[in-house]
């Protein structure tokens, strides 16, 4: 690992592909000639920190174009990625059978994890020159979707609003504001909804393609494999969504109807679902810079680690956190190869998810800070998303006990709230990934898509009242959803890690050092382990299994209902 830098000075040089791909060729000829383990490891090895120092730039070009869709340089530079990316990683297919056919392969399995090797088995199903070209399309449609809404604002009482400064109003404690915000927002969804819908209607057409050219069943089985899902279904999913709408909307329902009492409103609209309290949500104390100061101070005295793990945060400029006119939507966190430098990307609106961000966020940056330091190979560093997501999700409700620094009286009031969200949110997140398990079933023109999109919140959302808005009552509230045009099929991973993160945190209320030491157990061990062996390793329950669900949100029903 070179010596850490701080972002705005890492200097960009486009990856010269061509060369790097002689590198792949040259190690094809060398790795077979090794004549034992240690010797094939260190030539596996200097190949993969070369692909690093090109991924190390993909990675600074993907952030800066993010930071801003209309700069034309990074736009042209991720789209030479978009290009030639695709063509290395066919060598990269061949050089993975060649590793596949090593007589040291259970060497690599030892010092690398199993899903190492499952991973270029993986390799060897979705790579072909046959979808070379529609690979490229793929990623050039996303990333016009991602300049696209990044793109859309409108007038708000004299305030030009994307679609942040709109959820900002929408929370406001004045329901005549928050109707006319959510209108708004519904409109500036509607205005584009056409060329949304065409992008979709082109994504799916590709991925269906592609599945029919890589020899798959469908695109979902397809997508489970792109997502590193080795070890489960389907089938195993739609079991864990039954679980939830048995168990979690329920709980969520009573949630809404205690909320609607406390709001004093005759019925909860959608506009009203996000204010939790009738005299406001809880806001944070101060601008971005307040905020990331009592995050340092929160950090340090979580414990020693996530001290020393902030300050190179904030040492080393590793945030992007305010709102701009052209800046992608969204959040997220990556990790700059060869420096080791997580990265944190938001979209603050001046509301208690700008503290989310630096909790949420921080979890999956603090994840990757620490693998990398304990794993022996680059591709180890980050776990499957399920996985992820608790390093990010139990970050969240591990902070709970800080937040008289961001909120003062009102923490409770975050706190509460905060928790509730964790419920009610989740069966959300089933109804995303049911809805594409559907798209991906059928031939839906737009309108159908949007129907069966209506008729799953009825199952998941019973609660859900848009008030009239044809647009919305017609199922057009699946567009706001990034993940389903970007990444498909990651989105049920945080109900699933969510119950990961409720288990930690009921324990940590009981012996936070006993429940602090499995969840480092975890971030240390990135993705050394298959899936379930993780969970094993973490001390935490199969959520899979029929029970689980019912017995890990158990304590949390309790708090939440407590008098």
């Amino acid at each position: 690992m070179e010596k850490s830098m701080v972002f705005d000075e890492i200097e960009y040089a486009r990856p010269d592909f061509a060369a790097l791909c002689d590198e792949v060729r040259a190690f094809m000829t060398r790795f077979p000639k090794a004549a034992s383990f240690e010797e094939a490891k260190k030539i596996y090895e200097d190949n993969d920190e070369k692909l690093r120092r090109a991924m190390m730039m993909y990675t600074v070009a993907s952030i800066r174009n993010s930071l801003d869709t209309r700069d034309k340089f990074y736009q042209a530079e991720m789209n030479y990625f978009y290009e030639e990316e695709p063509k290395l990683e066919l060598l990269m297919k061949d050089a993975g059978e060649i590793v596949l056919a090593s007589p040291f392969l259970s060497g690599f399995e030892e010092a690398y994890g199993k899903d190492f090797v499952q991973s270029l088995k993986a390799q060897r199903k979705l790579s072909d020159e046959c979808v070379i070209e529609d690979k490229v399309q793929e990623a050039k449609l996303a990333q016009e979707y991602q300049a696209t809404v990044a793109a859309c604002k409108t007038e708000f009482r004299g305030e030009e609003c994307n679609f942040y400064g709109l959820l900002r109003h929408m929370l406001s404690t004045d329901r005549a504001e928050r109707k006319e915000a959510f209108l708004a927002w519904a409109n500036l969804y509607e205005s584009v909804s056409e060329k949304l819908d065409d992008f979709y209607d082109r994504l799916v057409a590709l991925r269906k393609g592609m599945a029919k050219k890589l020899g798959f069943s469908s695109y979902v089985e397809m997508a489970y494999l792109l997502n590193s899902h080795y070890y489960y279904g389907a089938k195993e999913v739609a079991a864990f969504r039954k679980q939830v709408v048995d168990v979690v909307v329920p709980i969520a329902k009573k949630l809404y109807e205690a909320q609607q009492k406390r709001l004093g409103v005759d019925k909860l609209r959608y506009y009203d679902e996000q204010l939790c309290f009738a005299d406001g949500n809880a806001t944070p104390i101060g601008g971005t810079d307040d905020l990331v100061k009592s995050a340092q101070e929160m950090y340090h005295e979580i414990s020693k680690e996530t001290g020393e793990f902030f300050d190179f945060m904030v040492k080393n400029k590793l945030f992007d956190l305010e709102t701009r006119p052209g800046k992608q939507l969204g959040g997220y966190c990556t990790m700059i190869p060869v420096l080791n430098e997580p990265f944190i990307f938001s979209n603050f609106n001046k509301s208690s998810a700008d503290v989310d961000v630096l909790t949420h966020e921080a979890g999956h940056a603090f994840q990757a800070y620490t693998s990398a330091k304990f794993l022996p190979a680059s591709g180890l560093v980050w776990s499957t998303n399920e996985i992820s997501e608790i390093h990010s999700m139990t970050m969240e409700h591990f902070a709970y006990p800080y937040m008289e620094k961001f909120f003062g009286k009102a923490a409770d009031k975050y706190r509460y709230a905060h928790l509730s969200e964790a419920v009610k949110v989740m069966p959300y997140l089933c109804l995303v990934d049911h809805f594409q398990h559907e798209v991906f079933a059928h031939d839906y023109t737009a309108k159908e898509r949007r129907a069966a999109w209506r008729e799953l919140e009825k199952i998941y959302l019973p609660w859900r009242d848009y008030d009239g808005n044809k647009f919305l009552e017609e199922g057009g509230f699946w567009m706001q959803k990034p993940h389903i045009f970007v990444s498909p099929f990651y989105y049920v991973d945080y109900a699933l890690a969510q119950t990961g993160a409720f288990e930690y945190y009921d324990r940590a209320k009981k012996d936070f050092s006993a429940a602090w030491k499995d969840y480092y157990t975890l971030c240390k061990a990135g993705g050394s382990l298959p899936y379930f062996e993780l969970l094993k390793h973490a001390n935490l329950s199969n959520p899979f299994e029929k029970g689980t669900l019912e017995k890990v949100i158990a304590p949390i029903k309790e708090e939440l209902f407590k008098e």
